[in-house]
């Protein structure tokens, strides 16, 4: 069953590869992408009637430079700002000839690139982001240095002053950001996510309310009258630990496989949705098993976005 899109009339669905792991220190991350396409996405996708092409961006280890010190408290500022920039250029370009972008990551500082060209083409979109991590940190609030944890504080301008980042544009307002399944969230971004009215929603939300509700709560936020178009970032870290093991940063008490799955089918019904990011599937940690369970469901959660439904 397929939705009738009120954005994108064409059935193309652009696939940007975003094999990068230089906004976190595990490697393996950049193997996340292939992996998905090696499992067949592209062909799930083509099963369910869309028409699907796939840039692979196998040469990003290229923009690597020479010297890339730590600066303001950031790793890799200059690979990680080099990648995302040249990805949101490509992004951009696909959301404009009307084709779904569908981004497969990498870790989640691809978000600067997605975010950014997708909010290029679609300026009064607004962002789901479904993670256990709030991704908002600023570089002066870091613990980690771990770029993968700042994309936010970036997009919606909390964060102005490094050098290296300056191209990133703050086009998201906060009141146009929800979160779900957030349950491992720093001091310093609590303090953001309520001194900015960001409607965030925890591990305890969805126990208290059932996810129907809190997807619900979060529309209703930052899309109330349903007529903007929908960003959907999703880290497979929200998603728990014996769901999607082969990830980074996995934290215990996530969603479960249909939650992580009723967000996906409920923002496709929308008829909203016009670019969807899966991130943070590692394929070098936890055992062959735990990587296989893991890129099953980063497609599947895939083809729910594009309409795959139970009945």
């Amino acid at each position: 069953m397929t939705h009738t899109n009120k954005f994108i009339t064409s059935k193309d669905i652009s696939i940007v590869g975003a094999p990068f792991s230089g906004g976190q220190p595990q490697g393996g991350v950049e193997h996340g992408p292939l992996r998905l396409v090696e499992f067949g996405l592209n062909k799930q996708l083509e099963e369910l009637g869309y028409k699907v092409d796939y840039e692979a961006n196998h040469d990003l280890e290229s923009l690597k430079p020479a010297h890339d010190p730590v600066f303001q408290n950031l790793k890799n500022p200059k690979f990680v700002s080099a990648v995302t920039k040249k990805l949101a250029g490509q992004i951009e370009e696909r959301a404009k000839q009307n084709k779904f972008v569908l981004t497969l990551g990498g870790d989640h500082s691809v978000a600067l690139a997605t975010v950014s060209g997708i909010f290029a083409a679609y300026p009064d979109a607004c962002l789901i982001w479904v993670d256990a991590h709030a991704d908002i940190n600023t570089p002066e609030a870091t613990e980690s240095g771990n770029i993968h944890g700042c994309p936010l504080s970036f997009l919606t301008g909390l964060s102005t002053s490094h050098p290296d980042f300056a191209w990133v544009k703050p086009v998201l307002k906060t009141g146009r950001l929800a979160y779900i399944g957030l349950r491992d969230v720093d001091d310093e971004e609590k303090k953001i996510l309520k001194d900015n009215n960001i409607k965030a929603l925890s591990m305890h939300h969805v126990d208290k309310w059932g996810i129907g509700k809190c997807v619900d709560i979060c529309l209703d936020h930052i899309n109330p009258n349903r007529d903007l178009p929908i960003h959907l970032s999703f880290d497979v870290d929200a998603l728990d630990p014996s769901v999607a093991p082969s990830t980074g940063t996995p934290v215990r008490g996530g969603l479960s496989f249909r939650e992580g799955h009723y967000i996906c089918e409920s923002l496709a019904e929308t008829g909203l949705l016009v670019a969807v990011d899966i991130m943070e599937v590692n394929p070098a940690l936890e055992s062959e098993e735990s990587v296989f369970s893991t890129v099953q469901v980063g497609c599947s959660l895939a083809r729910c976005c594009f309409g795959e439904s139970l009945l």
